[in-house]
């Protein structure tokens, strides 16, 4: 589904030449802004800041058939498999990989939870998820815009899956409605609802400062064991609290401006493709308005009925079942035009921002997007030799990266060098015992 026609670029991204001095007088404000083409490369607040990198990362958690996705050969000269055929206009700008996964993460669909997170053993007793690529992302570069993260989903069951989960394991529910996506982004509301919400956090802040001391006057009675959970459950709480207090500082900055219309919610969830695009678009959205710069989308075909894979055909079986095809003829006829389909969306996605001009490049050529599945094969439940794909973000691409498929390196090498581009300077992240700079090179 397509935006209607008036929505055009944002307001605040139109060619303009204002004194960036008189501009933050007339506002009263000096942080927390877009970053305005008028003003050059920096950010406001921070004079030395560069361009933002951008990072959407995507999971479909039936994934895509294999053996039309990986390629045959590896390396620069590679020919095209059939689904990447579909891509081709972009050959230079994305990398695909073979024999990457997340060592000792099984249990088929239980794993659709820790395709960010890499946690182990999500079918093990008392099994508890760790923190996702994205939150870790912006635990360590601060929040830099209103929202620190998106989370987003297409045809999600909000209650069970996530892509995006906190330190403790917490599952934060991912944002289906396109038109409350488009309200949070560019509504502010008038003065006595902006108050409201404002007097809403302060409150939230009490209550985690009466419970903190409570806490603390009970901790000194308990033993080593259970101080250090304690004091693990602090530094959460402390969290907790800065985001509240940022969250109450952006809430009296003015939102971006915007000439688009909102969009209207696909309610009907066989129109599956439709879903994603509105989605993808409503990311792309959130770049251009410098509303967030980590988007995580989560793709939930176990979750979609039957659906329509083109104008005059649907599909045989709800989306799960379809992926369960043993070697059925027609469901795998069904199965590769779906996938055909998802990387035509993907490649509208990758045109659209490779026409939004930023500095001396493209959107495109500042946003790292990430395409993949926590199932190599969901035919048999295989959770190994997983689909990935990498667009974007002014890497080094052009190449199938293709490592051993029977003993596969850590997909958390690949987190480690997308947390690099994006400034974080870490050497680890989940199971990762390297990295895959050769993307930075």
């Amino acid at each position: 589904m397509k935006f209607p026609d008036r929505m055009k670029t944002p307001r605040h991204h139109r060619q303009i030449a204002p004194s960036r001095r008189r501009f933050l007088r007339g506002l009263g404000v000096t942080l927390g802004l877009p970053a305005l083409e008028a003003f050059g490369s920096r950010a406001f607040g921070d004079e030395t800041e560069e361009r933002p990198r951008r990072m959407l990362l995507i999971s479909n958690n039936l994934g895509v058939l294999p053996w039309p996705f990986f390629p045959e050969a590896a390396g620069a000269a590679y020919p095209l498999s059939p689904y990447l055929e579909e891509l081709r206009e972009f050959r230079d700008g994305f990398t695909v990989f073979s024999g990457l996964s997340h060592p000792a993460v099984t249990g088929g669909h239980s794993t659709e939870n820790c395709f960010l997170t890499g946690a182990k053993d999500p079918t093990g007793s008392g099994f508890r998820n760790s923190i996702s690529l994205d939150q870790f992302a912006v635990e360590r570069l601060g929040q830099r815009t209103r929202f620190p993260t998106l989370n987003l989903g297409v045809n999600i069951d909000k209650a069970n899956r996530s892509l995006s989960w906190t330190r403790d394991g917490v599952l934060l529910p991912a944002e289906d409605r396109p038109s409350e996506l488009f309200r949070l982004m560019f509504v502010r509301g008038s003065e006595k609802e902006v108050e409201r919400r404002i007097h809403r956090l302060e409150e939230r802040g009490s209550i985690l400062d009466a419970v903190s001391e409570d806490l603390r006057g009970f901790q000194r009675a308990l033993g080593r064991d259970d101080r250090d959970r304690l004091d693990q459950y602090f530094t959460s709480v402390r969290e907790l609290e800065e985001r509240l207090h940022l969250a109450g500082e952006w809430e009296r900055k003015p939102k971006p401006e915007t000439d688009r219309e909102p969009p209207e919610d696909i309610l009907d969830k066989a129109k599956f493709f439709e879903k994603f695009d509105l989605m993808l678009r409503m990311a792309q959205l959130a770049f251009e308005s410098d509303s967030t710069r980590i988007v995580t989308l989560m793709v939930d075909g176990f979750a979609t009925p039957v659906f329509e894979i083109g104008e005059a055909e649907k599909s045989l079986n709800g989306y799960h079942n379809l992926s369960h095809h043993g070697q059925a003829k027609e469901k795998i006829a069904q199965l590769e035009k779906v996938d055909r389909r998802q990387m035509r969306v993907l490649r509208d996605l990758f045109r659209r921002l490779g026409e939004k001009p930023e500095g001396d490049g493209t959107l495109f050529d500042r946003t790292m997007i990430l395409f993949g599945s926590n199932l190599g094969d969901a035919n048999v439940h295989n959770c190994t030799n997983l689909p990935i794909l990498l667009a974007g973000g002014g890497l080094a691409h052009g190449r199938h990266l293709a490592f051993d498929r029977d003993d596969n390196k850590p997909l958390g090498n690949l987190f480690v060098t997308l947390l690099q581009a994006m400034g974080v300077e870490t050497e680890t992240f989940a199971s990762s015992n390297g990295t895959l700079n050769e993307l930075l090179s």
